[in-house]
């Protein structure tokens, strides 16, 4: 079952007290290597959490707006950002119902794992953000993780595949140019996580 808002501030704030962040601190290793060489512009980070992706984007020059049902994770967020010197946007809304101003240059949407229906409605939306010439980049645990990895939620309807996403990616007109599953070293176990990559553009 998906935490709830309440939930979400109760864990980061623990964390925090803690003196630790509930996630690393910098980015996800597969995010930073398949954005680092793209021109910034305008970025939505959805269900950012704690920030971690959408200060690395700002650090790289992108206009970010986060966004995150937990107003504690998005106000540890805003003060990092604030201490980095960094522009940060922040927006405390439900990601299934929240949408931005405009179209954005990049979508990113790491580790987000809701039921399969409001998960499939969710990424036809974000799809539908993305600007001409722009990136709909997604992550998360892929589906064979569950018997062949290691980690992540164990329920099966939460998890994400390559032809769900694809198909995601496809209905809101967006062109899949990379899609694979990534392995990811776990600290401490000897098989990795298993995740999976999708990388969608909309035509310029």
């Amino acid at each position: 079952m998906s935490r709830t808002a309440e939930q979400w501030d109760a864990a980061y704030a623990e964390r925090e007290a803690d003196g630790q962040t509930l996630w690393t601190a910098g980015p996800n290793a597969t995010v930073a290597a398949v954005l680092a060489d793209r021109a910034p512009g305008s970025a939505v980070d959805v269900a950012a959490g704690e920030g971690r992706h959408a200060l690395w984007l700002a650090e790289q020059g992108w206009q970010v707006t986060a966004v995150d049902f937990s107003a504690v994770g998005l106000d540890r967020a805003a003060r990092t950002a604030a201490a980095r010197g960094l522009d940060l946007t922040t927006a405390c809304a439900d990601v299934t119902t929240w949408q931005p101003d405009g179209p954005v240059d990049l979508v990113l949407c790491a580790y987000l794992h809701l039921p399969s229906v409001p998960t499939r409605r969710l990424l036809d939306r974000m799809g539908r953000w993305v600007a001409p010439g722009g990136w709909l980049v997604t992550l998360g645990h892929d589906r064979a993780n569950l018997e062949q990895g290691v980690g992540g939620p164990q329920d099966d309807d939460v998890l994400w595949d390559e032809p769900g996403l694809r198909s995601a990616a496809e209905g809101a007109g967006l062109e899949v140019v990379r899609a694979e599953q990534v392995r990811r070293p776990v600290d401490g176990e000897p098989r990795p996580a298993l995740d999976v990559l999708q990388i969608a553009q909309r035509a310029g």
